[in-house]
Parts: structure tokens; C-alpha cells; sequence
């Protein structure tokens, strides 16, 4: 999954280390909203939602509205600011290559995000089906899954999804640090 090239959100001043908005930056993302929020009631319906996902990602219409589904956690057909800041968050991530690091600096919202069915837990259905919003795929990752899967149930709760979002940015860590070694290696050689 990609932004767009040139579309208004690469340009806002997103904090990949918290994986936030700056204050201004989310004063401008209000107003984008707002702008998008033709009907004035505070919120995007699927409609709005599809349009804009099609005018700055390069997401299919599944995962469209798959992720508008993700958002709408109380079915009401429409999606408030704080759903859309968090999608805008999650794809300044992408852009910026931290994925890892907002599911970590935010496991408890992309937990509840994640849990589709709304039962407190994630199985492995819904993990692979959502990874698309996070850039996570193939079978590392449902090996992954099971690794922390501590109580044997096939599906992750908080704390053992707690656990994943830890040994992810561990992983991404040591991947650093070996793309860093080997650079070293190929400049002093």
C-alpha cells in the first residue's frame, strides 16, 4: 500500500518516532476533514470515504472498504475524525516505513482495530485479512502469529499481542543494525 504521489498528506509533518501528527498538522487534517464532510455531520460516510481512499492510496475496493468496515467499530455507516486521523496516521506510517513502530507506540487502538469480530481477541483470519493496512504479509507472519500465540487458543489476546508489537520492533531493530554493519563492511572495503 502507497499514498499517492503529491496528494496533500505527504506534505503534512509527520513524527516517526511517536507516529503522530504535529498540532498544526492536525488543525490542517481537521479542516481537510471538514472539506470532505460535505454533508456537515461530523463524519464520512462509506461513499466519502471510498473517494478519498481512491484519490490517495493505491488500496483495491476490498481493502476500501474492508478498512472503512475496520473503522466503523459501531456500524453506523460513517467514520468521525479521530477514525480518520488514526487511517491518516496509519498511512504516514506506510509512507514513512514505520509500521512497526505505530503498531507499537499504539497496540491497544490497532488491537481493537484489528479485532473485527469484536471479541477481544485477534484470530488468524482477521490478521491476515487486516496486515494489508500495515504492510505485513506472507508466512513469516502467521508463523509469527503462532510464536506468540502463548495460551494455544489460535488467537491473540492484548497482552500476547503486546508481546508481538515488542519482538516487532525488535526484529526491526536488528535489521537496522545489520544493514548498518554491512554498509560499514562495503565502504571500508
Amino acid at each position: 500500500m502507497r499514498l499517492l504521489k503529491g496528494v496533500l498528506l505527504c506534505y503534512l509533518d509527520f513524527n516517526s518516532v511517536y507516529c503522530l501528527l504535529s498540532l498544526r498538522n492536525t488543525k490542517i487534517l481537521v479542516e481537510y476533514f471538514n472539506i470532505l464532510d460535505v454533508h456537515n455531520t461530523n463524519t464520512l460516510n462509506d461513499v466519502q470515504f471510498a473517494h478519498f481512499m481512491r484519490e490517495v492510496t493505491t488500496f483495491g475496493e476490498k481493502e476500501i472498504m474492508m478498512t472503512f468496515d475496520m473503522l466503523d467499530r459501531n456500524g453506523s455507516g460513517a467514520i468521525g475524525f479521530q477514525q480518520f486521523y488514526m487511517l491518516v496516521c496509519i498511512l504516514l506510517s506506510s509512507q514513512h516505513h514505520v509500521e512497526k513502530n505505530f503498531i507499537f507506540r499504539h497496540s491497544r487502538p490497532v488491537f481493537e482495530l484489528l479485532d473485527m469480530d469484536g471479541g477481544r481477541t485477534i484470530s488468524p483470519a482477521e490478521f491476515q485479512s487486516s496486515a494489508f493496512l500495515f504492510n505485513l504479509n506472507g508466512r513469516a507472519l502467521t508463523k509469527i502469529f503462532y510464536d506468540f500465540d502463548v495460551s494455544g487458543d489460535e488467537l491473540l489476546n492484548y497482552k500476547e499481542f503486546k508481546m508481538f508489537t515488542m519482538a516487532c520492533i525488535y526484529m526491526q531493530e536488528e535489521e537496522k543494525m545489520k544493514e548498518r554493519a554491512s554498509k560499514r563492511k562495503s565502504t571500508a572495503v
